[in-house]
């Protein structure tokens, strides 16, 4: 009897341990925060300097469990919003020798694989969709965090991300055989206020 009390009482520890280990463990939804999020490029130019620009319109939403270290992401560029800081450089980039607007308006980065260093995020694994085709793609976090926004009283969670590309994985040619590199490279940062 006592034995069965004994065991009874250990049963019943374990379960709610993890019970209580299960509601820690909950993935939360945050959404981009346009003021917070910007996706940009850089670009070698004949060797002399960079050319640089930034998409102005984005929207997505991530899903992440620091205590389980998963995550998802899902972002969406509208490529129309591009900007240069020059109206004639932008028309250029809006045409079919490289973003091709007209036919491809968006750009997708879509992610399930969050890597994790203790509860912060160091890179974010998926696949990027430019010009109609798909490549694997890494970003790596320079830094991140998570706070309590005072203006907000929620939650978000944010950092700075960057890889470099080939363009041509993806069709964008215009210029190689000139000495434009293929090579460009994206930076992100973002910030996503939990739902």
């Amino acid at each position: 009897m006592r034995k069965s009390l004994f065991s009874l009482a250990v049963a019943g520890t374990l379960a709610t341990t993890l019970l209580s280990t299960a509601a820690v463990a909950q993935t939360a939804t945050y959404a981009l925060d346009p003021t917070h999020t910007f996706a940009s490029f850089e670009i070698g130019h004949f060797g002399t300097s960079t050319n640089k620009g930034r998409f102005d319109k984005k929207e997505g939403s991530v899903q992440m469990d620091r205590t389980a270290k998963t995550g998802k992401l899902e972002v969406t560029i509208d490529t129309t919003s591009i900007n240069s800081g020059t109206p004639a450089f932008d028309k250029h980039l809006q045409s079919a020798d490289l973003f091709d607007t007209a036919k491809h308006p968006t750009i997708k980065f879509v992610s399930d694989k969050f890597v994790f260093s203790g509860d912060k995020v160091t890179e974010i694994v998926g696949n990027l969709t430019l010009l109609g085709k798909t490549q694997p793609v890494t970003l790596k976090a320079t830094q991140f965090n998570c706070y309590q926004s005072p203006m907000l009283k929620r939650e978000v969670c944010g950092g700075d991300f960057e890889t470099t590309i080939d363009r041509t994985a993806f069709g964008m040619n215009y210029g190689v055989d000139w000495g434009f590199p293929k090579n460009v490279r994206l930076i992100v940062q973002a910030e996503g206020i939990k739902q």
